[in-house]
């Protein structure tokens, strides 16, 4: 494969002027989003999808794109100035980003963040241009046991690392699998689960489900503690630009966050926390005398890079081998199945189009954030103050009017409503909504394959522990499930030998 015969042509389509637009459009959306607190990319994309049915695919993809990359680098606003984390992410910029904008050098932090942004992507996306095509060459070599080992590894993963409990977790995803079980079976023509409902037989729609749950459900959760929750905006004082020490500190933390995020964010275990904590761990470990807690800007240079590098790395595992393992790509992954494309070993040679002008896209996007970033952040400052009810009576509005749109359906808005309602309840009590999302959306494709693998093997469970791919991958599922649980039982374990010395 040509690789930089195939990119040069993705950018022959990503630098028109039409997509140059979109971009545009994309990064733009993507930084207001991230800005505002609790509303990320997947819930835009999502509000986003039923309006974009009749665009160009490509052009979809890259607005899509830019509004990802957009929401990782504004996620750092909120982070600093506001002590109050976007996405779970975010947490640890808040920890030395909120204490630099309190000494007046916010600017500087909001700098940095951007600046390794920049440079995480940008190097991630030279990662992805060239491992891309060699893992879905790879992934060729998949039977369709293998992609249940895959599917269950992303089930485990994102349960076990979404959330503070496994069985909330658990609980979520098992709920994501019901609900998308619900319809008429494709094999033996039963309904499933419609309760005698006629609009039910083809099952929910997905991007009623995902709407009802990002949208609703945040506006829902939102407008129950704006009574309770007072918000401090720090103000931005002082020079936008880091200092000569600043940006001497700064450059290997990007670097080192960069090589810890791509990795991890690349694995189907993958994700972005992880990386972040992983990073300021290694940046406090190298840099001991450092103000740690009073605002060392090497804990929001690390991080932040670590941040967007690993949710770069979630592009690999989604267009390569079918499989999101953040909230975000599952949306995505969604807005490919509507339009009629199977993310997988097969979209570099079905649609070679789609996929390099997405990977050039994101080379353009990287450019366009750092120059709209840098220049504007007080303008993004001053988008914090738009008050939070009229801001989410315009996502329920927004929301009602995409979902009605796609099917001119009353009972489809009502639908919404009822997930809505769910998706409150489960950020009220703390469920994470990631893994019911990707129950959603991978459910029905991994009973397929799951059929498939046994017709293969004449009803032969056994296939799915012969087959090596797929042993290792459901070997990496269980030890996804039990890892979390090593530290505190070693914990456990040193406590009991330490009072039966003080015993004796």
């Amino acid at each position: 494969m040509d690789v930089l015969g195939d990119l040069v042509n993705g950018f022959g389509t990503a630098l028109s002027p039409e997509n140059l637009l979109f971009a545009a459009v994309g990064v733009t959306l993507g930084t207001l989003v991230g800005v505002l607190p609790g509303i990320g990319p997947a819930l835009t994309v999502a509000l986003l999808l039923p309006l974009t049915y009749n665009f160009d695919p490509i052009g979809a993809f890259i607005m899509f794109a830019g509004i990802y990359y957009g929401g990782m680098y504004g996620g750092s606003t909120t982070s600093i100035l506001l002590n109050t984390p976007g996405e779970s992410s975010s947490v640890v910029t808040t920890i030395e980003g909120f204490q630099m904008a309190k000494r007046g050098r916010g600017g500087a932090a909001l700098a940095t963040a951007a600046i390794g942004s920049f440079v995480a992507g940008t190097i991630c996306t030279l990662a992805i241009t060239f491992l891309a095509p060699f893992v879905a060459n790879l992934a060729r070599a998949f039977q369709p046991a293998d992609y249940v080992g895959l599917m269950v590894l992303a089930f485990a993963s994102i349960t076990a690392l979404l959330g503070r409990s496994l069985l909330r977790g658990a609980i979520a995803l098992f709920l994501g699998l019901f609900v998308g079980s619900i319809g008429i079976d494709v094999q033996s023509g039963q309904e499933r689960f419609t309760f005698g409902v006629p609009q039910l037989l083809n099952g929910l729609d997905v991007v009623v489900v995902a709407v009802g749950l990002f949208a609703v459900g945040e506006a829902l959760y939102v407008a129950s503690r704006l009574r309770h929750v007072e918000e401090e905006i720090v103000p931005v004082r002082g020079s936008l630009l880091m200092n000569g020490d600043e940006l001497r500190r700064s450059w290997r933390p990007w670097l080192r966050g960069t090589a810890i995020g791509f990795p991890i964010g690349a694995l189907p275990a993958g994700g972005a926390e992880i990386p972040t904590f992983l990073s300021y761990a290694l940046e406090r470990r190298l840099k001991p005398k450092a103000p740690w807690g009073k605002g060392a800007i090497e804990g929001v240079a690390g991080p932040e890079a670590a941040n967007n590098a690993a949710f770069s790395g979630v592009l690999v595992p989604l267009l390569t081998l079918g499989i999101p393992t953040s909230a975000t790509a599952a949306i995505l992954l969604l807005a490919f199945q509507r339009y009629n494309l199977q993310p997988g070993p097969l979209l570099f040679a079905n649609s070679p189009d789609l996929v390099w002008a997405l990977i050039a896209s994101l080379y353009v996007g990287n450019v366009m954030l750092l120059l709209l970033n840098l220049p504007l952040i007080r303008v993004w400052v001053l988008i914090l103050s738009i008050p939070r009810p009229v801001l989410y009576a315009a996502i329920l509005v927004f929301a009602t009017l995409g979902v009605y749109s796609v099917a001119n359906s009353l009972v489809d808005v009502l639908i919404m409503y009822v997930i809505g309602v769910v998706g409150f309840f489960m950020r009220r009590y703390d469920f994470p909504v990631g893994p019911m999302i990707l129950g959603v959306i991978l459910g029905p494709m991994l009973e397929t394959q799951f059929r498939r693998a046994l017709q293969l093997s004449q009803g032969d469970p056994s296939i799915f522990l012969t087959r090596p791919i797929s042993a290792v991958l459901l070997l990496a599922a269980v030890a996804a499930l039990v890892l979390p649980f090593v530290p505190r039982l070693l914990g456990r374990g040193r406590r009991l030998e330490f009072g039966t010395g003080s015993d004796d």
